[in-house]
Order: structure tokens, then C-alpha cells, then sequence
């Protein structure tokens, strides 16, 4: 929320209505993405493809069914529900 909204309120207004501290939000925004991101945004590109490719018919369960029939492993149980919600 703060990173969007930075150029209407002035940081520290944010992170203190936040309850955030400024130097936090500042090491946040300069951390690297973690792996489990990295490979959120590589199943989202999979599901995305299955979800077209079925003329947007697949949910989540038969997308994941899919994806494992596949032999991609797409982690825990219902982890594509949590990535794209609404599919």
C-alpha cells in the first residue's frame, strides 16, 4: 500500500498511520523477491496457459489436477487457488 500510494502521501505519514517503520519499509522495498515469489509468478504463467487453454472453463481444482498430471509439481494443495483467486 505504501509503495502506491507514494507519490500522494509523503512516506512517514503512511508508516506511521501504518504503524510501519519508515527504516522497515525502506529494507522491505530493497530486499530481493524470495524464492517462494519467484516461483509463485512461474506457476502463475502455468496457470494461466491451462486456464486459456480450456477457454477459461478450469478452476482451480482440475487446473491443479492438470498441472500434476503434467508432472509439474505445483506445490501444497490448492496453492494455485491462493495465486490467482477467482480461478
Amino acid at each position: 500500500m505504501i509503495e502506491d500510494h507514494r507519490e500522494i502521501w509523503p512516506v512517514r505519514v503512511m508508516c506511521e498511520a501504518l504503524s510501519v517503520s519508515p527504516s522497515g519499509y525502506y529494507a522491505w522495498r530493497s530486499r530481493p523477491d524470495s524464492s517462494r515469489k519467484i516461483a509463485n509468478r512461474a506457476l502463475l504463467v502455468d496457470i494461466r496457459r491451462v486456464h486459456a487453454q480450456h477457454q477459461e472453463r478450469y478452476g482451480a481444482p482440475r487446473i491443479d489436477a492438470e498441472l500434476r498430471a503434467a508432472g509439474q509439481a505445483s506445490g501444497p494443495r490448492k496453492r494455485s487457488a491462493k495465486i490467482v483467486p477467482g480461478v
